[in-house]
């Protein structure tokens, strides 16, 4: 096992970069997510339940593989080996992994067991959960099965980075095969990271690195984690069970805090600025977290950069998966220089832009405005409206639009400079010139997640207000700067007094 793991301390941008060549064996429990979205508008009359009218349904492999969808997404290779049965479902995950080719699967087929189905079904408006329903086969995997788990584990274990156990507790990682499989890997000279669970955690005994949750922390040591005194007390208290070097623990909105074998305990906060589903965020955390010690970030910086990649997770539909550019454009926080890049010629090549983005998972906003002479109301209801979608479409006023709104004067600067001054800054993503009184023309077109205008406008006010929610998306209105002003600059500087 390579000693120096967490302990170097390479710089984000080059750990980054060597998540490219990295390649880590996930061995744990498969199931299918399936996702059935639809609108709900009355009650049924059979019940006092809701009725869904279905629209779509989205399959994903979950567990395990969606941990193993998390190490594909961040640009590394993984192979993935797990157990389903013989039914539809098992058809349906060898599909999805069909599909994802940085993922080497290495299924075995179990004939006597069902493939677990965690099968949701969603109010789209809202993304509202309503109901889950699950199919599962809990029991321990007999001994044949758990011997071809374990030998086909030890056969790819010399060309891995490093090994990932994600215990669902659906009978793939018996006890026996947790230890054969720790101790495979260390023969092997790899680490290994535990995401646990259950209660009984001297059956890690052994891995280097594990990564509870703060109930199942609790539970681990019998003992309350109500305080961050407590959870590192409860933390070293693992340690002394598993024999481990560090334990990695998740803390909701409050983060995560990470107490290694030697040295003092660091926490982070969360990063995440909406919560939009929690579905899966624990598996982007474990992924991020085995992929940096894999590219030579330190124990602290492994738990940062997790924590940053749980914070994008959060802020997606369902259970969603990071990318490298995403986690890169957080955890190193570079704006974009390239202002030309951001400016489009029209809506036709914007809409090609929103379509990339929202395949992604991304929520679009949009605001429009004249944005003559930059001020400090402009930044604050750009820097706000950014809070509140992954991405930012500014929309500005063309020169003949902004002279019938605000007079002959107008506009002071040019389109192309309004522009260029917008894309410039870093929490806007696309900037685009209209020509015609008000956007919703281009609005209509867009058809933008979120409509985000100034407070100064009622919400009944705003155009393309019911385009976008007849679209499923909201209106935003965020709060003005008092006394900040184009017009109020210009009647200033006419009268020679100061700006403030």
């Amino acid at each position: 096992m390579a000693d120096d793991i967490g302990l170097s301390g390479a710089p984000f941008e080059t750990v980054l970069a060597q998540f490219r060549s990295r390649r880590i064996l996930v061995v744990g429990d498969l199931m299918l997510d399936r996702f059935s979205y639809g609108s709900v508008g009355r009650i049924s009359p059979e019940a006092p339940a809701a009725v869904i009218n279905l629209d779509r349904v989205e399959e994903a492999v979950g567990g395990a593989g969606n941990v193993a969808r998390n190490i594909a997404s961040l640009d590394a290779h993984c192979d993935l080996l797990g157990m389903v049965g013989t039914d539809e479902a098992a058809n349906a995950i060898c599909r999805c992994l069909a599909d994802l080719p940085r993922i080497d699967a290495h299924l075995v087929h179990a004939p006597d067991r069902v493939t677990t189905v965690k099968s949701r079904f969603v109010a789209k408006l809202h993304n509202t959960h309503l109901l889950r329903a699950d199919v599962e086969d809990s029991s321990p995997i007999s001994a044949e099965l758990e011997q071809k788990v374990v030998r086909a584990a030890a056969e790819l274990m010399p060309h891995v980075d490093a090994v990932l156990l994600s215990d669902y507790s659906k009978g793939l990682l018996t006890d026996d095969a947790v230890r054969k499989l720790i101790d495979s890997a260390h023969k092997a000279g790899k680490f290994v990271v535990v995401d646990p669970k259950g209660r009984h955690y001297e059956r890690y005994a052994g891995a280097d690195f594990i990564t509870p949750n703060l109930n199942e922390l609790s539970q681990s040591v019998g003992a309350p984690v109500d305080t961050e005194e407590h959870q590192v007390i409860a933390a070293r208290k693992l340690m002394s069970v598993t024999k481990g070097r560090a334990v990695l623990v998740t803390r909701s909105e409050h983060g995560v805090l990470v107490v290694p074998a030697e040295g003092e305990a660091t926490s982070f906060l969360a990063t995440a600025r909406r919560v939009i589903d929690v579905s899966g965020a624990g598996d982007t955390l474990v992924a991020g977290f085995t992929l940096a010690l894999a590219s030579g970030a330190s124990i602290a910086n492994a738990a940062r950069l997790a924590n940053y990649a749980a914070g994008i997770a959060v802020s997606k539909f369902g259970t969603a998966c990071v990318t490298h550019q995403e986690l890169a454009d957080a955890l190193l926080s570079r704006p974009d220089f390239h202002v030309q890049s951001k400016i489009f010629s029209g809506a036709s090549p914007l809409r090609q832009a929103m379509t990339k983005w929202q395949e992604e998972g991304l929520v679009v906003g949009f605001t429009n405005g004249c944005f003559d002479i930059i001020h400090e109301g402009h930044i604050e209801l750009l820097a706000e409206a950014r809070s509140h979608c992954d991405r930012l479409i500014v929309a500005i006023n063309s020169d003949a639009s902004v002279s019938k709104l605000k007079g002959p004067t107008r506009p002071i600067q040019s389109e192309r400079a309004r522009a260029r001054v917008i894309s410039a800054l870093a929490f806007v993503d696309a900037v685009v010139v209209f020509d015609t009184e008000t956007p919703l023309e281009l609005i209509t077109d867009l058809k933008p997640n979120v409509l985000i205008k100034g407070a100064d406008y009622k919400v009944d006010e705003v155009v393309g207000r019911a385009v976008v929610e007849a679209n499923g998306g909201r209106v935003v209105l965020v709060p003005l700067v008092p006394n900040s002003s184009t017009t109020r600059i210009v009647e200033k500087m006419r009268k020679n007094e100061a700006v403030v």
